[in-house]
C-alpha cells in the first residue's frame, strides 16, 4: 500500500541518523523464523505451506520437512520464503530444518499436520477457561497433546508488523487456563469429531471495536466505509506533519550528541517522537497491523469471530463493517473465501451503558439492529452464525457458558467446512411470512426436525402489528416447521417481530436444541 510505503520510507530516513547502530545489527545477522513457525506448531493440511523468515540479504536458504525440500534466496531486505506442497494429516510428529549458506541451522520440532483456525474478537472471545463456570474439572481434563495453542499478545501498530511475540504450546491442564474458552471448546469439538490435530491461533482484545481489526483493503472493498479511509489518510498526513516539524530539533540534538560524545560530556535527552494517532486500540487498522498481519502468510482453514458489543451503537452499518473485515482478511490471506463463522451477540441489559450522541434509536432497539446486521452477513459466501439467545446472562455482558458457544461454532464448521452430512448446525432463521385469516405464518430455514419450545412453555417474545405500525404482544403456536402468530386486536396483520428487544430471551428453537435468531419482518 502506498500509505505504508511512504511511512516506512520516512522512518528509514529518520533511522539514517543512527546508521552505525544498524551496522552492528547486520554484523550479527542469522536465520530467523517468525514466531508462528516453530516448535509444537500445527501446519494446515491439504494446502500449500509457506515457510518464511529472515537472513542476510542474498543468503541461500533451504527448508526440509517430511521428505520435501525447498530453496530460496533472501532478498535485499533479508526476507525469504519457501512454499512446500500440500501434505496430509497423519504424519508426525515432524521435524523441520532450515539451513543457510552463512548461518547455523534452525530446527523446529514436534510439528503436526491438521486443521488451523484463527480465533478473534473482543472480550467474550478473549474470556479464558479460568473464568468460566466451574473451570477446574474442564481444565484438568484438557490433556490434548494434538491440540496446539498460540496466543498473540496485545499490540497496536500504525503500520503492519512482520512478527508477533508468541509461541505454540501443547494443550494441557497447565497451558489451557488462560486461553480463550470459546476457541478451546471449538477446537476440542473439531479434534474429537475429525480425529486430526487442531491448531488454534488466538488473537483478541477486550472492549475493542471491529474497525481496528480490519485491514485497509477491507475498507476499500466497501464503498459505504469511504469515510474510514479518509480518517486513516488524515491521521497519516497529520503524523507526517508532526515529524516534519520535529526534524530541525532532531538535527540539533544529533549535533549536540556528537559533540557530547567527543567531549566526554553528558548526552542530552533525545526529543520524543510523536505518536501516530492510528497507534491506538480503537483506531482503524491498529490491531490488524499489530496482531493479525504477521500471521497472514501462515496457511489456515478458517476463522471464528465473537465481537460487536463495542459497536452496539452502529446500527445497520455494522453489517458493512463485518463485510469489510471478512473481505479484508480473505484478501490478505490470499486463500480464497475461507470459512468465517461468528457469534450473534447475546441479549444483555445495556440500560446503564452510554449511548451515542445524536443516535435517536431507543436503547433497547440498538442491540436488535446489530443482530439484524449479523443476520445480513449470512448472505456472504462461506459464513455462518451461532445464535446464543438462550445461554445469556442479562446482567453480565460475559455469559460464563462458553462451552455451548464453541460447540455451536463447531457445528457450522463440521457441517459446512468438513461435510458432515445430516448434521443440524443452526437454529431456525426467518425466511418468509404469509397472512392467513388474520394470522401470520412464519417460515424458517434450519427448522431441523421441527420447531419446539426450548422450555416447554408457549412460544414467547412474539409481537404483531397492522398497517398502523403499532405492535402488540402476540400469541404464537408452533405448527410443524412454522409458527402461527396473532392478536385479536390486530385484524389485518402485516408484520411480526420476534425477540426484538435487548432483554428478550425467547424460547423458540428446533428439536435439536438450537435457538431461533431474533428477527423482524418489517423495516419501519
Amino acid at each position: 500500500m502506498k500509505r505504508f510505503v511512504n511511512r516506512a520510507g520516512f522512518r528509514r530516513a529518520f533511522l539514517s541518523f543512527f546508521g552505525f547502530f544498524l551496522i552492528v545489527c547486520f554484523l550479527s545477522a542469522e536465520i530467523r523464523l517468525p514466531s508462528i513457525i516453530g516448535d509444537n506448531m500445527v501446519l494446515q493440511q491439504d494446502q500449500p505451506l509457506k515457510i518464511w523468515g529472515w537472513a542476510d540479504p542474498g543468503e541461500k536458504i533451504s527448508v526440509a520437512l517430511a521428505g520435501q525440500k525447498g530453496q530460496a534466496v533472501a532478498d535485499a531486505q533479508g526476507r525469504w520464503q519457501v512454499t512446500l506442497k500440500p501434505m496430509k494429516s497423519g504424519q508426525g510428529p515432524l521435524r523441520m530444518t532450515v539451513n543457510g549458506t552463512k548461518s547455523d541451522s534452525v530446527v523446529a520440532n514436534n510439528i503436526l499436520l491438521g486443521e488451523v483456525w484463527v480465533c478473534s474478537g473482543q472480550s467474550n472471545m478473549e474470556w479464558s477457561m479460568l473464568l468460566t463456570h466451574s473451570p477446574t474439572p474442564e481444565i484438568l481434563r484438557a490433556d490434548h497433546p494434538q491440540i496446539r495453542l498460540f496466543q498473540v499478545p496485545r499490540k497496536t501498530a500504525p503500520e503492519p508488523q512482520e512478527d508477533v511475540d508468541a509461541e505454540w504450546k501443547v494443550c494441557s491442564p497447565e497451558t489451557v487456563g488462560p486461553f480463550s474458552a470459546v476457541a478451546y471448546y471449538f477446537g476440542r469439538e473439531l479434534h474429537q469429531k475429525l480425529g486430526v490435530p487442531v491448531g488454534l491461533v488466538n488473537s483478541n482484545w477486550g472492549g475493542t471495536r471491529i474497525e481496528p481489526w480490519t485491514p485497509i483493503s477491507g475498507f476499500e472493498s466497501v464503498p459505504e466505509l469511504a469515510s474510514i479511509i479518509k480518517e486513516i489518510d488524515s491521521a497519516e498526513e497529520d503524523y507526517r506533519k508532526k515529524v516534519e516539524n520535529l526534524l530541525p530539533e532532531l538535527e540539533k540534538w544529533l549535533n549536540a550528541a556528537r559533540t557530547a560524545l567527543s567531549n566526554g560530556t553528558n548526552i542530552p535527552a533525545q526529543p520524543e517522537m510523536p505518536r501516530h494517532s492510528v497507534d491506538n486500540r480503537q483506531s482503524p487498522t491498529a490491531l490488524y497491523n499489530g496482531m493479525i498481519h504477521a500471521l497472514t502468510p501462515f496457511a489456515i482453514r478458517g476463522a471464528i469471530w465473537y465481537q460487536g458489543e463495542a459497536n452496539r451503537n452502529d446500527g445497520l452499518i455494522y453489517a458493512k463493517k463485518m463485510e469489510a473485515l471478512i473481505k479484508g482478511w480473505r484478501n490478505v490471506w490470499k486463500a480464497g473465501d475461507f470459512p468465517f463463522y461468528y457469534v450473534q451477540l447475546a441479549p444483555f441489559n445495556y440500560a446503564f451503558s452510554p449511548g451515542e450522541e445524536g443516535n435517536d434509536v431507543p436503547d433497547f432497539f440498538r442491540l436488535p439492529l446489530i443482530w439484524e446486521s449479523q443476520l445480513e452477513v449470512l448472505k456472504m459466501r462461506n459464513t455462518g452464525m451461532a445464535v446464543i439467545t438462550d445461554i445469556t446472562d442479562l446482567y453480565d455482558i460475559h455469559p460464563r457458558n462458553k462451552k455451548d458457544v464453541g460447540y455451536r461454532l463447531a457445528l457450522w464448521a463440521l457441517a459446512r467446512t468438513y461435510g458432515k452430512k445430516d448434521l443440524v448446525y443452526s437454529g431456525p432463521i426467518y425466511r418468509s411470512m404469509t397472512v392467513e385469516d388474520g394470522r401470520i405464518r412464519i417460515h424458517f430455514d434450519h427448522a431441523g426436525s421441527g420447531l419446539t419450545s426450548l422450555n416447554h412453555q408457549p412460544p414467547s417474545w412474539f409481537e404483531i402489528a397492522g398497517k398502523d405500525r403499532t405492535f402488540y404482544k402476540a400469541r404464537a403456536e408452533i405448527d410443524g416447521k412454522t409458527v402461527l402468530v396473532w392478536n385479536e386486536r390486530v385484524e389485518e396483520p402485516v408484520a411480526v417481530r420476534f425477540g426484538w428487544h435487548q432483554l428478550a430471551v425467547p424460547n423458540l428453537g428446533n428439536k435439536e436444541g438450537l435457538p431461533a435468531s431474533p428477527f423482524r419482518t418489517d423495516r419501519w
